[in-house]
């Protein structure tokens, strides 16, 4: 009896690690929701107290929060940065051209093709932006099913005229005008919870792109009026709300565990919708809050480039944790893609990396040496490496930048030439007020050395990297 006991320990102690070490084997999930405009400061897991947001608090509070994640200052760059894993600056664009929203080539390698041969279905939901930053006129064969996903529900572009915007199912315009009295939030949350219902059996991928909370505002009736920061705070609400349904849906549907959810925005807040160009905090501002940081959408201060960011994966990442260490939408497309055991690109350079031990909470073996370049369009304008980040000398205006010189939609005060590096020690000054370039001139230096090899590289206004990328005929960006 005690050996038949005995064998049977083993067999069922065999069995459990078996299945766990299969269910270990299974790839994992992603999903990616990726808000419009969404300012540093408007969550409540990041400090808004006018705007309620109880899901992605208690998504931050299960998962992980970063403090130091970065996206690109304008909506279009930061969709190839988070498709690609490279700087907007290197991928290749259709003619060679440089675009102020890129049009991202048909070569590029977007996560859904990493993880496509995998067997994953993939979803993109929402506003695309890769075909050309129009709602008119796009890129047909440039829309998400050529660039590896199973399909598509959304706009092409952005919902700055709403009576423009069409509503796209898989390359085909279904709606002209978009319907905004059944908000697109809520729509683009119904598909997301089909596709997720009817791909559960096998691994999947959904890149949710809401149009909100970028104007024009729309919001349903469930929830006009009903924050304390008017339109704006009703409209995050909302979104909030439908994060809550994907997130549930993971927990019926017995997924969580299996799933990486990443919340973040594609920059910081439109300033140019608020009073006085301030920081979103009265029921008239229709533009979000990047407070405590300075300034906002179109700048490379950090309010412009630096986004709230919640990984939530229930047993896999551990809750309640926060993570200082600086990390981008860069790192996406090589983390998700170790994760799911995808190949990695070996052909080109990607200029993210594998964050998992972030993940993992094995914060010392995070690269302390790691840099984060900040491009306004082609222009290289400050960088940063641990806590310093350094502004480069530039003009007041300069031209190369126009039609964002002079810069309109940010406060005058923060359009402002530089004759000389300016340093910031964002640890102790995370609102970049006091320039300490004069106290710490071997920093100043290391990090010039930093920005004159980025500019070999990637490239800048005036230069055209050895890395940048070009698939086409003809010159090298025009």
């Amino acid at each position: 009896m005690l050996r038949a006991l005995a064998a049977a320990a083993i067999c069922v102690a065999t069995s459990i690690g078996g299945s766990l070490m299969a269910a270990e084997r299974v790839p994992p999930n992603f999903i990616i929701i990726f808000a419009d405009d969404l300012g540093y400061g408007d969550l409540g897991c990041f400090g808004s107290k006018a705007i309620r947001t109880p899901n992605l608090d208690r998504m931050a509070a299960e998962g992980m929060k970063f403090t130091s994640f970065y996206a690109q200052p304008v909506c279009g760059p930061s969709r190839a940065a988070i498709m690609t894993g490279c700087q907007p600056m290197r991928v290749a664009e259709r003619g060679n051209v440089k675009n102020t929203h890129p049009i991202l080539h048909e070569r590029e390698i977007t996560i859904a093709e990493l993880l496509r041969p995998l067997d994953y279905a993939t979803a993109m939901i929402g506003k695309w932006d890769l075909a050309k930053h129009t709602n008119r006129g796009f890129h047909v064969d440039l829309l998400p099913q050529g660039q590896g996903f199973d399909m598509h529900f959304g706009s092409p572009s952005s919902n700055d005229n709403w009576a423009r915007t069409v509503l796209l199912r898989d390359g085909k315009v279904i709606e002209d005008p978009i319907r905004q009295d059944v908000t697109t939030t809520e729509r683009y949350t119904d598909e997301t919870i089909e596709f997720i219902r009817r791909s559960k059996d096998h691994p999947f991928f959904v890149y949710l792109c809401p149009n909100m909370p970028h104007t024009a505002l729309h919001v349903s009736d469930r929830f006009r009026g009903k924050s304390k920061r008017g339109l704006y705070g009703d409209v995050v609400e909302e979104m909030d709300f439908h994060v809550g349904r994907i997130l549930e849906t993971l927990r019926n549907e017995d997924l969580a565990e299996r799933t990486y959810v990443l919340f973040t925005s594609d920059n910081g807040p439109w300033l140019i919708k608020n009073q006085n160009l301030r920081q979103g905090a009265g029921p008239e501002d229709q533009g979000g809050s990047a407070v405590p940081l300075r300034s906002g959408k179109v700048s490379t201060w950090e309010g412009g480039v630096r986004v709230p960011c919640v990984f939530w994966a229930p047993g896999r990442i551990s809750a309640g944790t926060v993570c200082d260490k600086l990390a981008s939408t860069l790192d996406v497309l090589p983390t998700f893609g170790v994760l799911a055991g995808a190949k990695l690109p070996d052909d080109r350079i990607i200029d993210g990396e594998d964050i998992r031990h972030l993940l993992d909470e094995q914060f010392d073996e995070a690269n302390e040496d790691k840099v984060f370049c900040y491009y306004f369009l082609t222009h290289l304008q400050a960088v940063r490496q641990g806590k310093w980040k350094l502004h480069l000398p530039r003009p007041e205006r300069p031209p190369w930048l126009r039609p964002f010189a002079p810069n309109r939609h940010i406060h005058p005060s923060d359009d402002i030439g530089m004759a000389d590096p300016m340093l910031f020690d964002l640890e102790a000054d995370i609102g970049e007020t006091a320039d300490v370039a004069n106290q710490h001139p071997q920093i100043v230096e290391r990090l010039l050395r930093i920005a004159e090899a980025t500019r070999a590289d990637i490239g800048d206004y005036n230069r055209v990297g050895n890395g940048a990328r070009f698939f086409d005929d003809g010159p090298r960006r025009p």
